[in-house]
């Protein structure tokens, strides 16, 4: 089976899981999900393959099993990058550029978890680089703990779990085989759905509040109520 061939081989989510088996699929899980250093692996479509490769008796494991310990890898790849974000701080937007880090993607992370709040640690999963960083940020920010292990636990359980079944479930069809690089982009475009329906969100709401009147207490102190008298205020 030949699966994603847009890039190097050593990207390749059925050329990993052949090499490195399901202990490479957990540490690239581990990796991706919060640390500085994954955010260039194949997430989705690595637990897309291995739920198919599963399912099609090509990776040995029991389904329960390879799901409950990719879930694992992703809480505690969270966890080790909302600790690393709480010891670094600030000094992480200090960092200058290189090969593996580029300051835009800890900005757009921000950005991101600014916008969303503690609700992008659900919806980060689902988009590549941004799941990498989000953790990070949580951890600068300082995010409340109990929070953040409650949505981190979310997250990873219907990320890791929900795109490795989704790769069992359609891992039996025959069209899926033969057409297994349209179905991988297919996935990372279904990927951003969420966040396009709360982008649509808030910028509905903007619009909502740029048009809606000035409420009575926004009004400058002294300002008169009614503009249709004030030719008439110095009878």
């Amino acid at each position: 089976m030949n699966t994603l061939a847009l890039g190097p081989q050593w990207l390749d989510p059925d050329y990993l899981i052949a090499t490195f088996g399901l202990i490479g699929v957990l540490v690239i899980v581990f990796a991706e999900s919060g640390l500085l250093i994954g955010f260039f692996l194949p997430g989705d479509s690595l637990l897309f393959t291995t739920g198919l490769l599963v399912t099609t008796n090509k990776l040995d494991r029991p389904l329960w099993m390879v799901c409950s310990l990719i879930v694992l890898a992703a809480v505690l790849g969270d966890q080790a990058g909302y600790l690393f974000g709480r010891k670094v701080g600030p000094s992480l937007f200090k960092r200058p550029d290189s090969r593996l880090f580029k300051q835009e993607n800890v900005e757009k992370a921000h950005e991101f978890f600014e916008k969303h709040g503690p609700k992008s640690l659900i919806l980060a999963r689902f988009v590549p680089i941004v799941r990498t960083f989000t953790p990070i940020i949580a951890g600068v920010s300082r995010m409340n703990y109990r929070s953040f292990i409650t949505f981190n636990v979310i997250g990873g359980a219907l990320w890791g779990a929900g795109v490795t079944l989704l790769g069992a479930s359609l891992g039996k069809i025959e069209f899926v085989h033969k057409h297994i690089e349209l179905i991988l982009v297919a996935i990372v475009l279904i990927s951003v759905v969420p966040i396009a329906i709360e982008y649509l969100r808030a910028r509905g709401k903007a619009k909502k509040e740029q048009s809606a009147p000035p409420h009575p207490a926004d009004r400058p102190h002294g300002a008169p109520t009614d503009t249709r008298r004030g030719r008439h205020a110095k009878r």
